[in-house]
């Protein structure tokens, strides 16, 4: 089965999709009947790319500002450039992992991972926002079939569009085993020289932009006594985002006090250690398409204090604390009962831990091959190089 898979998300720093579309190359490239080729916006290439573009994180932002129709300019060189190599007599499907297609005259198969951009319009900049309208409805009529995370986002789907529900696939995600349970011995190397104690803070983990909802954590935060937030800090992680620029300024009022701490952007390594020492995450989205914090959060042995909003109860199941995501006092109210209760916080780590082992990412990839084998066949299954 010959496969062109588009990778052009790992050349920026990884949000979701991007760790999505990255565990998946690397799922699709260890099984023996699939060969797969990466499309990297201007080559392909049999390797999973494992840092950014330098600058990318910079760059791109700068652009969607100052260039006006930069997303449709970036679409059409990619389009080209696609769809030069990218022919059915070379691949036997196409998988989009982010949600719009480029042209293939194939089978398709799309993952649409939300559609934040039609409940939630304001969550996005504007230009993201006429793209996605523009360019989605082809997309599914591109698609032979298509791939959510979650039942909620296919529930979206068939509500919005009227696809039929067999021609949608739920294949959730999983948690990397990076993500586990850590003593304070194995997070000091990352605690320590940010000035951190172990099950001594709160975590917030996302991009900084309004879909997140960080002003309901901080908010939240602020209702603790000053005593409890002097003792546990919030720890904010994530690279800025865009229109965040009065959360920015709240946020650097609150730093120098030293109640909350900005760390940017983590490796994986470090976001484990930074979970797994966290009393808790905290995550209000107010909406997700699946969710990978609150997953890897419960990996960790962290509690979840969360938003009950989109796919998030679907994730955490009963193994977390959930609230109206714009309800701040009971988010207060529930960071304080886990600081007051040790059998609280236990319960909710070892239900956690029982909750993430049933999200795994060799699970992700039987699943996407299923599909695959939907479309094509069994009888296409073939090694490579047939």
């Amino acid at each position: 089965m010959r496969i062109a898979l588009n990778a052009t998300s790992l050349l920026s720093p990884l949000t979701g999709i991007g760790h999505y579309t990255r565990e998946l190359a690397y799922g699709l490239l260890r099984q023996p009947e699939i060969d797969v080729e990466l499309f990297y916006g201007a080559a392909w290439n049999k390797t999973v790319r494992e840092a950014p573009l330098p600058g990318a994180g910079k760059v791109l932002p700068w652009l969607r500002r100052h260039l006006p129709h930069s997303y449709a300019m970036r679409r059409a060189i990619q389009s080209n450039r696609f769809a030069r190599q990218a022919k059915p007599e070379r691949f036997d499907l196409y998988h989009e992992p982010n949600i719009l297609p480029l042209p293939f005259d194939g089978p398709t198969i799309l993952t649409v991972h939300d559609v934040s951009w039609i409940r939630h319009p304001t969550a996005h900049p504007i230009e993201r926002v006429r793209a996605m309208d523009r360019y989605f409805p082809a997309a599914i009529a591109q698609a032979q079939r298509i791939i959510t995370d979650s039942q909620f986002v296919k529930q979206e789907l068939t509500d919005l569009f009227g696809l039929r529900v067999d021609r949608v696939d739920v294949v959730p995600l999983g948690v990397d085993p990076l993500f586990r349970p850590l003593d304070a011995r194995q997070t000091d190397r990352a605690l320590t020289p940010i000035g951190l104690v172990h099950g001594r803070y709160f975590l917030v983990v996302g991009t900084l932009e309004p879909r997140k909802n960080l002003q309901t954590a901080l908010d939240a935060f602020m209702l603790l006594p000053e005593p409890l937030r002097k003792q546990y800090p919030l720890v904010i992680a994530g690279m800025p985002g865009w229109n965040n620029s009065a959360l920015m300024q709240r946020i650097s009022a609150m730093e120098s006090s030293g109640e909350v701490r900005r760390l940017g952007y983590l490796s994986r390594a470090d976001l484990a250690c930074l979970l797994a020492g966290a009393t808790a995450l905290l995550f209000p989205s107010i909406y997700e398409g699946f969710g990978l914090p609150p997953l890897e959060a419960m990996a960790c042995g962290a509690p979840v204090v969360a938003s009950n909003a989109a796919s998030i109860p679907e994730v955490v199941g009963k193994c977390g604390l959930l609230h109206d995501p714009f309800d701040a006092n009971a988010m207060s109210l529930s960071m304080r009962s886990l600081l007051d209760d040790s059998l609280m916080r236990n319960s909710l780590k070892e239900m956690g831990l029982k909750q993430s082992a049933g999200f795994t990412w060799d699970a992700c990839i039987k699943g996407t091959v299923r599909v695959y084998e939907k479309v094509l066949g069994p009888s296409r299954v073939t090694a490579p190089g047939r």
